[in-house]
């Protein structure tokens, strides 16, 4: 628990819905927004699988207007993908957005919406509460059990001038509406199913050891890890079990509820640059770091390592503090294994020599400052070679 003088906020879209056939509801929730000419800002996946066509037509159907489709989102979103998609909404004269798709579609959305109301470039709103001006009506659809983007007031958007992901924490960037349907997450093959489980699992381990964790965070974060612990091996081993993926749907967001407001650490500071470099997927590399990341925070907090393990279902019983602390580490690793997580950073082709600057990145991103224990930057290289 967090201790001091200072106040603490709690950061949550105005309204969620959840549950089998909870995407239906968006027509609904176009008109309650007042959407006339709502944008979709989705990927050529997403449209290929029929999705983007089925959430058209129902808002067709339930708020009598057509929406204009943006299918250009890339993995890892870029400044050059957000600007291409505001000109789009802005010749097209759209006035609420819905994001429809994982991570990178909703934090190719926000991008979109805090330029088309505040202006400048993107990479102008790096940092923490940087824009002035709400956001058009914005809507979240998720296709993902992993990143929680749908919820959070996180964006992550590649600088392409120098290959760095920027990360843009704004409170006016959470959606109005977020929405989990597990239906829409069946469809999910088993690597995505592990990599965004990975992310989920990354999430709450990260929020549960940060320096401005609540009771509030804990709670949301102890029954995310316990959730991704019961379910992501049978999601990923049978993705029409709806009962596990409905279970993941849940986790995910309580695991955004938790570092949406206790933020993250030195995970995500590394792996940022990862998908920067490289491209990489990010739920995959947060997987791979999150062990030896965790390694070096243990002796920070330890107690509650050792719960985390027992959230995962350790028996901790009668273990002296570091035992139990351990094995939170072996069974995020086990856990890796038996989803098909890569072993190592080589598997990934990422290159020694890169590690230096990558490192030096990650000290500047504001993930890290709330990390338990404070890494130098040989530290960080440290790490990375551990994880290679």
């Amino acid at each position: 628990m967090a201790v001091g003088e200072q106040v603490y906020g709690f950061f949550i879209p105005t309204v969620t819905l959840m549950g089998i056939g909870a995407h239906k509801e968006i027509g609904k929730q176009v008109k309650a927004l007042g959407g006339k000419k709502p944008f979709i800002c989705t990927d050529k996946g997403i449209t290929k699988a029929g999705i983007t066509q089925q959430i058209v037509d129902l808002i067709k159907k339930d708020a009598g207007v057509d929406a204009v489709v943006f299918d250009e989102t890339v993995p890892n979103p870029t400044d050059t993908n957000v600007h291409d998609g505001l000109k789009v909404f802005q010749d097209k004269k759209c006035d609420l957005i819905i994001s429809l798709g994982g991570g990178s579609s909703h934090d190719c959305g926000k991008g979109i919406g805090i330029v088309s109301t505040n202006g400048g470039n993107i990479r102008d709103y790096e940092g923490v509460d940087k824009s002035k001006k709400p956001m058009p009506p914005f809507i979240a659809i998720n296709t993902t059990a992993g990143t929680a983007s749908e919820m959070t007031r996180f964006c992550i958007i590649t600088n392409t001038s120098n290959h760095v992901k920027m990360a843009i924490v704004d409170w006016r960037v959470t959606p109005n509406v977020a929405i989990n349907d597990p239906l829409l997450m069946a469809g999910m093959p088993p690597g995505l199913t592990a990599a965004t489980g990975m992310d989920a699992l990354t999430h709450a381990v990260e929020a549960y050891v940060s320096i401005i964790a609540t009771p509030v965070t804990d709670a949301c974060a102890l029954q995310a890890i316990r959730l991704i612990a019961g379910n992501l091996r049978a999601a990923v081993a049978n993705g029409a079990d709806m009962l596990a993926r409905d279970n993941m749907a849940y986790a995910e967001f309580l695991a955004g509820m938790a570092f949406n407001n206790a933020s993250l650490g030195h995970v995500h500071a590394m792996a940022h640059q990862l998908g920067g470099f490289y491209n990489l997927p990010h739920g995959v590399c947060n997987a791979i770091l999150l062990p030896h990341v965790e390694k070096f925070n243990l002796i920070a907090k330890m107690d509650r390592f050792g719960d985390i393990a027992k959230a995962m279902g350790e028996n901790v019983e009668g273990l002296p503090p570091r035992a139990a602390a351990d094995k939170a580490l072996d069974a995020i690793k086990q856990l890796s294994v038996d989803v098909g997580i890569p072993r190592g950073l080589k598997e990934l082709g990422v290159k020694e020599k890169d590690l230096q600057v990558m490192a030096e990145n990650a000290q500047k991103d504001a993930c890290g400052f709330t990390n338990p224990r404070c890494p130098t930057l040989e530290d960080v290289i440290q790490i990375y070679k551990w994880a290679m």
